[in-house]
């Protein structure tokens, strides 16, 4: 499994709202639920402007651009800048799934897409490496990602039997399909999740998750990404923000999160399939990186699971 493919399985995300959004005239909206969440939608009609904290100024979306919101900031969507925001919780309905929502006398500015909710724990750890704002603009290879918007549309519209079903699968493929083509055209920036766009270090790390249980040296990594030992070590510090070594411990410690929560495996089965030999070893590495130990993060992450269900 490639490593965007795993970083979706561990979110598992499960579309919350797959929705229409029609808005009409001056409005502007503060999307403030989204802790916990990935947002993804795309403009079909019209435009608007998405501008959030700590960003480089407002952006403007234009139709067939698509935007992921997947680190749970808040964020302001307008039409109209210097209208005076409403808080989305306030304004929208929680419960608008299968639907197309008019805002403002609607006509203007058509929006398609879905929230997800992703899965507590793994969710900080996973989403800290994710760009607060990702835009793919039209301008873009897209034909799949077209496709899938177009198809989402018509589930709603026709409202034919299966469409909710539908629109949340086709929301998967539109979320998968953003991220790629992020990838494939991102300029840079630090994180692993932009580092897999760089030919050198995809390399690498798609080694560590191929398998975790190695003993993997810097000297293996760097081989595998065609770079002497010290400059592969740099290099990645700086394009992923973290040692190779460090960066490897972690994404252990989350495939074990995983293990732990499905529970079908004893604590020195998980602590051998990722290399560690022995349990104490093992339960310190994830307490350390994971913030509390591998049993009670087990049974906290249960209950997480089962209230949601």
């Amino acid at each position: 499994m490639d490593p965007l493919s795993e970083m979706l399985a561990l979110l598992k995300p499960k579309s919350y709202i797959t929705a229409g959004f029609d808005a009409g005239g001056s409005w502007a909206l503060i999307l403030d639920d989204l802790a916990g969440r990935i947002k993804c939608y795309a403009v079909v009609k019209g435009g608007c402007w998405l501008s959030m904290e700590e960003s480089d100024g407002p952006v403007f979306l234009k139709a067939g651009d698509c935007f992921v919101l997947p680190t749970g900031r808040p964020a302001l969507i307008a039409s109209d800048l210097e209208a005076e925001p409403e808080l989305a919780s306030q304004t929208l309905h929680p419960d608008r799934s299968g639907e197309v929502v008019t805002f403002n006398g609607g006509g203007d500015v058509f929006l398609v897409g879905s929230r997800f909710e992703v899965n507590g724990r793994h969710a900080e750890v996973m989403l800290q490496a994710l760009p607060p704002f990702i835009h793919v603009e039209s301008t873009q290879d897209r034909t799949k990602l077209r496709l899938y918007i177009e198809l989402m549309m018509d589930e709603l519209r026709d409202a034919r039997p299966g469409a909710f079903q539908v629109a949340q699968n086709l929301s998967h493929m539109m979320l998968a399909q953003a991220l790629r083509l992020f990838l494939e055209s991102s300029p840079g920036g630090v994180g692993w999740f932009t580092a897999l766009a760089d030919p050198r270090l995809a390399q690498s790390i798609k080694a560590m998750h191929s398998d975790p249980s190695h003993a993997w040296t810097l000297e293996e990594l760097a081989r595998k990404a065609g770079m002497s030992r010290t400059s592969f070590a740099q290099y990645f510090r700086r394009r992923v923000g973290e040692t190779p070594i460090s960066y490897l411990a972690r994404w252990r410690m989350m495939s074990a999160g995983t293990k732990l929560i499905q529970g079908e495996e004893t604590m020195a089965e998980i602590s051998m399939s990722l290399g560690y030999s022995s349990e104490h070893a093992f339960s310190t590495a994830f307490k350390r990186i994971m913030g509390q130990s591998p049993r009670r993060y087990g049974r906290s992450q249960k209950q997480n699971v089962n209230s949601d269900q």
